[in-house]
């Protein structure tokens, strides 16, 4: 995977189109590799090597490909990579993703592939991804990753809410002994009556 992971973000899934993609890939090196040979036998010139090797560089760039299409699926996204001669990569937090279904045709289920849509808050609405490997399985882990993010997310929010609490109630008794020192001190100078500083000191203690 060509993308930088984040702080504390972990790889859970990773998928690629099935196998099932290259069969048409296949078929067309098979016919390439008779043809070629035939024209080999009865034409004079290189034209029939030449076209065997196009069938065959053109099978392993589908091999290729298919290796670098790749969806991930992390604890706080899932990403979309592809592209043999360019990078492309897309990606979608999970709090941003409202449904995630799948389908599979009668040869999906025989095979075991099948499509993806993922629809997200964002402007692009939904995505598919099409002839994925094990699509059940990627919409499952999706669904158990958006679970615990937030589940995550609440615990976080509820830690910091603990934490601001308890600074102020920190701020608070340091408040509440810095005037009852200033009482004491105004007691001591005499300004302040035994039963004027009686009645503060209980009207501070009581905030």
């Amino acid at each position: 995977m060509k993308t930088q992971l984040k702080k504390d973000e972990k790889i859970i899934l990773v998928t690629k189109p099935h196998w099932f993609t290259l069969v048409l890939p296949f078929l067309i090196l098979m016919a390439g590799l008779v043809i070629g040979s035939i024209v080999e036998k009865t034409i004079k010139g290189s034209f029939g090597l030449f076209l065997i090797l196009i069938v065959i560089c053109y099978f392993i760039f589908k091999i290729i490909q298919r290796n670098m299409n790749i969806w991930v699926v992390t604890n706080l996204r899932v990403i979309d990579e592809h592209g043999v001669l360019s990078n492309n990569s897309k990606e979608s937090p999970l709090d941003k993703i409202n449904n995630v279904t799948y389908k599979q045709s009668f040869w999906g289920k025989i095979f075991g592939f099948g499509n993806i849509q993922i629809q997200t808050a964002a402007e692009i609405g939904s995505t598919t991804y099409f002839a994925v490997e094990k699509p059940k399985e990627l919409k499952d882990t999706i669904t158990q990753m958006q679970e615990e993010y937030k589940e995550n997310q609440i615990k976080k929010q509820a830690t910091e809410l603990a934490n601001a609490m308890t600074v102020n109630q920190q701020n608070k008794t340091v408040d509440v002994a810095a005037e009852l020192e200033k009482l004491y001190d105004l007691k001591q100078k005499g300004i302040l009556t035994e039963e004027e500083y009686n009645m503060r000191k209980a009207k501070i203690l009581n905030l």
